[in-house]
């Protein structure tokens, strides 16, 4: 096990990583391991997540997470032996693991042992291995803990610790090496004289005195608009310093002749990038001596390679006193790129080659070139190379010299044939994006922060875009910033708005089209038509679906997509494309025809592909053409994978002239939306009767609206659920359509019984029994007769009801339907506890939850836990029934399932009392407050019967009605 703490909190076990949960369950156990093996109490974690204001579940929620944590942390420990890891010990816990499992002990140990030993190398090599643990601010992903007082503490050790380690490398004639680690501090903390004295310092010994002078003069003017104070005595010691000694004698050119200093102005108001600086200065400390450096700046189209490059260029100016040499390859501009014969011209005659004798062969210009620049401390930039081949010829062969070469490419032959180190280039931080449009725009942005956010996001953080569009804010003062961000909305339409003013090196579309212009045809085909993909990502099957294409061919061209960072591709493999991109590629596809077919290829590809994973995660006799998986667990990630793809396409379908596809979609998938994706499922089921009703398909109408209805009712909207099932029973009845009848009369059995009709439920579900024993439909039998048994439970019949479920359980087994059979163990569990026999209830409740989370049915693992929960009270282990009704909360919350939250609420406000815990009367009554919101009859009086008895006699077992409609 490994736990990391400096830098966002994760960790691994045999070296694979761990996913922890949600960031509180993070928190906690971040705050454990700064404790150092010490005790922690839980008041303590509680202030710390939720300061003054912690919900009255605060204690219970803890405890949750240091269950889920135990379990990751102590995967063989058997769920009733104390644990080792993390004991609970005198109202608290601790984190109890070897020293070296936990970064920040291994970060103290250091520190220590370099405290310790008078040898500067020793102490070096100690405190640089300590300060390279950090990977980021402790709690970075949760802001609230940034100012502990355990984290604040934190910085201070690490402070000091780069204070030592500056002085001791600075001392060694080092500082070079410490300059990337010192430049990224400094500037996280422009207020701490100690650090930028010492960074001072470092450029200075680095022999790079103008950025020495440059950190002294930024530190002062901060220190004189931040705290009105003048710089103090580290400051101005350093200064001084830098002042009183000499500049070292300026390197006498390789031959007499001009300095050349090419290197463009840097980018008004560039700001940001700290990170990706640093990394240039880490790549220029770890070079080779003997070879020379060469770095690839790559990214996007706007994405800020030139800004960087050329600012980096300026930083290091001081280095190169033999000139920088700088040329503009166009690679990506219209017309051809430049010629190498052409550059390598050109700087001949900036290194003072006269004309005459710079040779006609290529070749002989890139020898006369390489002996030019031997021995001579240059930079050279080379920007917007379109390949390899356009800037091989152009790499010096002396040591010399430094090379950085920026590209849309990947340049991956420049990285394996030249050693070259690749920087590859992402959009700003959100922050930084922010702040880079507030600078260029002005006192205009401060009053609607709201738009400027909005504004950064639809220019994707990348630095063109928002710079255009700071000059768009500019040029119209008359209109409101929120206005003319409502007018970029639509993507078609901001490119065009954003088009630079007629500037092709400012227009957003053109400087695009650059890198489009460049592919193989067949990889320009490929972009064109995946701009038709109407969703947030894509696979290699849907590639290839959109462009007719087999996946090999598919994956090839993906490649080169991805290399021209035209298309973007995560860890999983999964791609996608910035919206500006994708708006790009729309307007690119060679008509309505082409696109039409490349959209119904697509839509084919998803059909297919849907139908063969609920086939086999829900299985119902029907059988699949093909399946893009190979087993049900690969399906299930599938179907995630896809899930807001396949919201979104049936939306796109419903509303382009495919009605009938959207249809058969959105049927196809109501169990697996129904599983816990109640805000897709809404969507999707909506655009199905949208749909419906475009053709005029009553049938399908009528399916749509019992799809609809069901949801409302998940969601506990028992009116909403009512009218649409009542509607669709008319429609069914009117087609004489027996099937539909039987669903709809099922699920306005379940409706009327939330709704505290227990007769009127009865009633439809003994008719939708009926009408699929008729049919034959042992599917819709085995749903029914589950639906039947948990109300006869309602009635007092337990006995009768544990039959029927049993039924129900015995037929879902047969057909292979594990969610169904998952259900039926459910509610049979419930049964069993009103019969007094607990243990089977468990057994059959532990069953069932090994299925829903085969199955990741988020709804039916809630539902099992929570009855599950009740069965623990009436076994006596109200504490572990406290920590599964959390954990059924948790889930309920998240699926947005009103009525589990309810029925959850007063199990664990039931499972409190019987521990003697406080807290029950608070979750009751919240339970109360949404019973009384879904018109949740059963659940109210739950509710107010428990508010009533806290603080009396517990000794009355609780009412367990946590049942689970199928």
């Amino acid at each position: 096990m490994r736990v990391q703490v400096l830098g966002p909190v994760r960790a691994w076990h045999d070296g694979r990583e761990i996913e922890l949960g949600p960031v509180g369950r993070r928190a906690v156990l971040g705050l454990l391991a700064l404790s150092g093996g010490r005790v922690v109490p839980r008041a303590d974690l509680v202030d710390a997540l939720w300061g003054e204001n912690p919900p009255p579940s605060a204690a219970n929620v803890i405890q949750t997470h240091v269950k889920h944590l135990r379990r990751l942390f102590d995967p063989e420990r058997h769920r009733y032996e104390r644990s080792t890891s993390i004991p609970f010990v005198g109202g608290g816990y601790a984190l109890r693991l070897p020293d070296d499992e936990v970064d920040v002990d291994r970060f103290r140990d250091l520190v220590s042992a370099a405290g310790r030993t008078s040898d500067a190398e020793e102490v070096a090599g100690l405190l640089g291995a300590a300060l390279g643990l950090w990977q980021g601010r402790p709690f970075a992903d949760h802001p609230g803990l940034t100012g502990h007082a355990k984290v604040v503490a934190l910085l201070s050790e690490r402070r000091n610790a780069l204070l030592a380690f500056a002085e001791t490398m600075i001392g060694l004639g080092r500082a070079v090496e410490l300059l990337p680690l010192l430049v990224e501090h400094a500037a996280d903390y422009p207020l701490d004289e100690a650090v930028q004295a010492f960074l001072v310092r470092a450029y200075a010994a680095a022999g790079r005195r103008a950025d020495a002078f440059a950190v002294y003069d930024s530190a002062r003017r901060v220190l004189r608009e931040e705290l009105a104070i003048g710089p103090g005595a580290e400051l101005v010691g350093a200064h001084a310093t830098l002042l009183d000694e000499p500049p070292p004698a300026a390197a006498r050119p390789h031959r007499a002749g001009p300095v050349p200093a090419q290197l463009p102005a840097n980018a008004p108001g560039f700001l940001g990038r700290a990170t990706e600086l640093a990394v240039l200065d880490g790549l220029l400390v770890e070079r080779d001596p003997t070879a020379t450096p060469v770095i690839a700046v790559c990214g996007t189209a706007g994405v800020g390679k030139t800004a960087l490059a050329v600012h980096w260029g300026h930083r290091l100016r001081s280095g190169f006193p033999d000139g920088q040499l700088y040329v503009n390859l166009r690679g990506y501009e219209a017309g051809k790129p430049l010629a190498t014969a052409d550059v390598l011209g050109g700087f001949l005659e900036a290194l003072g080659v006269a004309g005459a004798t710079i040779p006609v062969d290529v070749d002989a210009r890139a020898a006369r070139y390489r002996t030019e620049v031997a021995d001579r401390r240059l930079l050279i930039v080379l920007d917007n190379a379109a390949s390899v081949e356009q800037v091989r010829l152009l790499l010096p062969g002396a040591p010399s010299c430094v090379v950085v070469v920026t590209s849309r490419d990947s340049l991956a032959s420049l990285v394996a044939v030249h050693g070259a180190r690749r920087l590859d280039l992402k959009p700003l931080r959100r922050g930084d994006a922010i702040t880079l449009l507030r600078k260029l725009i002005g006192d205009r942005m401060r009053a609607e922060p709201a738009a400027v956010a909005e504004l950064a996001e639809q220019c994707v953080f990348l630095p063109l875009p928002l710079r255009v569009a700071a000059e768009l804010v500019v040029s119209r003062p008359e209109t409101a910033l929120a206005e003319l961000v409502e007018e970029l909305g639509d993507r078609q339409r901001r490119l065009r708005l954003l088009d630079g003013g007629g500037d092709d090196r400012a227009a957003v579309r053109e400087v695009i089209s650059w890198s489009y212009k460049h592919l193989p045809a067949q990889a320009a085909r490929l972009f064109r038509l995946l701009g038709v993909h109407p969703g947030r990502d894509f696979d290699l099957a849907c590639a290839a679906a959109l462009a007719d294409l087999d996946p090999d061919t598919a994956g090839r061209l993906l490649d080169v997509l991805v290399r021209a960072h035209l298309v973007d591709r995560g860890p999983t493999g999964r791609c996608g494309m910035h919206d500006l991109l994708r708006a790009y590629a729309v307007d690119l596809v060679q008509g309505e025809a082409e696109r039409s077919a490349a959209f119904d290829r697509l839509l084919d590809h998803y059909l297919t592909s849907a139908a063969a994973a609920m086939d086999a995660v829900y299985p119902t006799g029907r059988a699949a053409v093909t399946a893009p998986v190979a087993d049900p667990a690969r399906m299930r990630a599938w179907l995630d994978a896809e899930r807001l793809n396949l919201t979104d396409l049936c939306a796109f379908a419903a509303g382009h002239d495919r009605p009938e596809q959207a249809m058969r979609l959105a049927e196809m998938l109501y169990r697996y939306l129904e599983a816990g994706h109640h805000s897709e499922a809404l969507v999707v089921h909506t655009n199905g009767l949208r749909a419906a009703r475009l053709v005029g398909d009553r049938e399908g109408e009528a399916r749509a609206l019992t799809n609809l209805g069901a949801v409302h009712r998940l969601l506990g909207r028992y009116g909403p659920a009512a009218a649409r099932l009542r509607q669709s029973l008319r429609l069914h009845r009117d087609r004489s359509d027996r099937a539909g009848e039987a669903r709809a009369l099922s699920h306005l059995g379940i409706v009327e019984d939330r709704l505290g009709d227990v007769d009127a439920s009865v009633g439809y579900l003994q008719q939708a029994l009926t009408r699929y024993r008729e049919l034959g439909d042992r599917h819709g039998t085995a749903s029914a007769l589950t639906n039947l048994g948990t109300v006869q439970g309602q009635t007092g019949d337990h006995a009768g009801a544990a039959d029927t479920l049993t039924a129900g359980r015995n037929l879902f087994r047969e057909l292979g339907d594990r969610a169904g059979e998952a259900t039926a163990l459910t509610n049979l569990a419930e049964a069993y506890t009103y019969l007094g026999r607990h243990t089977a209830a468990a057994a059959h409740l532990h069953e069932a939850l090994a299925h829903f989370r085969d199955l990741g049915h988020r709804y039916g693992e809630a539902a099992a836990l929570s009855t599950l929960g009740q069965v623990h009270v009436h076994l006596g282990h109200p504490e572990e029934a406290i920590g599964l009704h959390e954990e059924a909360l948790e889930i309920f919350r998240a699926t947005g399932h009103r009525y589990g939250e309810a029925n959850t609420l007063n199990g664990l406000a039931e499972a409190l009392r019987a521990a003697g815990r406080p807290g029950a009367a608070a979750a009751h009554r919240e339970a109360l407050a949404i019973a009384t919101e879904t018109g949740d009859q059963d659940e109210q009086s739950r509710a107010a019967a428990g508010i009533a008895l806290c603080g009396e006699d517990t000794s009355a077992g609780p009412r367990a009605s946590s049942a689970f409609r199928s």
